[in-house]
């Protein structure tokens, strides 16, 4: 039967439930505004059938921006505070670092503030995230770290620094537009120059979101986002769509229920943005063997094409192949790793977890973590047309005729080794494996 393809495609509970949340002003982890985001979407899943929907509260350390500012000569430059920045008051000599590759720190950092870009060159092996940048000018020793954008259109980024263990950065981080990072390049490399942040850092809480479809069985497949958003634009991209999604989907399911093996579980995370809190949480309380895959959605309708990144796991990649063609419409899968969303706190122990988002092609994130990351990026047929193919992925995946096998936690240490990202996670303080592994 596939009334339920013409239903999915005609549908507008995914975009309305898309257009409530982007116009929540501030979905911040640990806001008031995030609270109100995982309460309608707990009401929305509801609404479309899912049963027992209900949020599940935890910790965390709350930050606020208050004011940043670069002061250069005689001039301030405009900036953002990067979320779990500290407070301060740094000077020091400015110096470029280009793309703040790792060889790109073997020089004399110290005292130093350093100005790295947010893309790497085509040439090189492995993206590097925000944070190993970040940890690296901590290890040099720098006095303060600017994160300069490189996406025309006055956009500064934003991102999080910090750790698990220590949320709050230890030197005052800063993220600026691509073409303030060049003025401040051209005009001021080697000339003192000071970054100042003031933020507000207090206890407060988050929670995610949980509900079930499909029969009560002990195993699940999870289909998972995040609700939080940055709060200097609308989070529509990142990650208001992949909520949607969430909705859109466990709505088809709702139709199509007795067609589904294994449970559902729906899990909408809070505080992704701040170091995938919410999800870390979850997992840290979870049999992992319960867990039989991940569908976790954190990018999402940002283009047309789907991208299932499958960690190496052959059977997401099965599956994934086989609903492609089912549906005779293109997915990419590819096996590599690709850390740093809500599906990274399960994968790094070996459950079967897909990461899936929207093809960009070269420009990467975009819009993502800026002030344009807007409603009017997205496209509603981009979002029903994703719906349906996740809809069918995860029938797929819930089916007692798929099987999708775990990993040992030291076959992701070892593949993380081989895609050379070892390093860079060990950097950030995400590297848990020499604790429990004998490798």
């Amino acid at each position: 039967m596939t009334d339920w393809i013409g239903e999915t495609f005609t549908s507008n509970i995914g975009w309305k439930h898309l257009e409530r949340l982007v116009d929540i002003d501030i979905r911040m982890a640990g806001s008031g505004g995030e609270r109100h985001a995982a309460e309608v979407t707990r009401d929305a899943l509801t609404d479309v059938g899912a049963r027992n929907a209900h949020l599940e509260e935890f910790e965390i350390q709350g930050w606020a921006r208050e004011s940043a500012a670069i002061h250069a000569g005689d001039t301030a430059q405009d900036c953002i505070a990067l979320p779990r920045s500290p407070s301060g008051n740094a000077m020091g000599e400015l110096v470029d670092i280009g793309h703040g590759l790792p060889a790109d720190f073997d020089c004399d950092l110290n005292e130093k503030v350093i100005l790295a870009a947010s893309d790497i060159p085509d040439w090189h092996d492995r993206y590097v995230h925000r944070r190993e940048k970040y940890y690296r000018a901590v290890n040099a020793g720098a006095s303060a770290f600017i994160y300069r954008n490189h996406v025309n259109g006055c956009l500064p980024p934003t991102g999080s620094v910090g750790t698990e263990e220590a949320p709050i950065g230890e030197i005052p981080a800063v993220g600026v537009s691509k073409e303030v990072g060049k003025r401040l390049s051209r005009r001021f490399t080697g000339d003192d120059v000071v970054v100042n942040t003031h933020v507000d850092i207090y206890d407060t809480t988050s929670q995610n979101i949980h509900a079930d479809l499909g029969p009560k069985t002990e195993n699940a497949v999870f289909l998972t986002s995040h609700v939080d958003a940055h709060d200097i634009g609308e989070g529509a991209a990142d990650n208001a769509a992949g909520t949607a999604i969430v909705l859109e989907v466990a709505r088809a399911l709702a139709q199509r229920e007795s067609e589904l093996d294994t449970r559902v579980h729906l899990l909408v995370y809070g505080a992704e943005e701040i170091g995938l809190v919410g999800s870390q949480y979850d997992a840290d309380s979870r049999d992992h063997e319960t867990i039989k895959a991940i569908v976790n959605n954190d990018g999402v309708v940002r283009n047309r094409t789907l991208v299932c990144h499958a960690h190496g796991f052959d059977d997401l990649i099965d599956a994934a192949d086989r609903v492609a063609a089912r549906m005779d419409h293109p997915i990419d899968v590819p096996p590599e790793l690709n850390p740093h969303s809500d599906h990274w706190p399960y994968v790094t122990w070996g459950v079967p977890g897909y990461h899936i988002r929207a093809d960009t092609g070269d420009v990467g994130r975009g819009w993502g973590h800026t002030h344009a990351d807007t409603l009017d990026k997205l496209s509603v047929r981009d979002l029903r047309e994703q719906a349906i193919l996740l809809t069918e992925l995860v029938i797929e995946l819930a089916s007692d005729d798929t099987t999708v096998a775990h990993r040992p936690p030291s076959a992701i240490a070892d593949q993380l080794e081989r895609e050379n990202r070892a390093e860079g996670m060990q950097v950030i303080g995400d590297w848990p494996y020499t604790k429990t592994i004998d490798r």
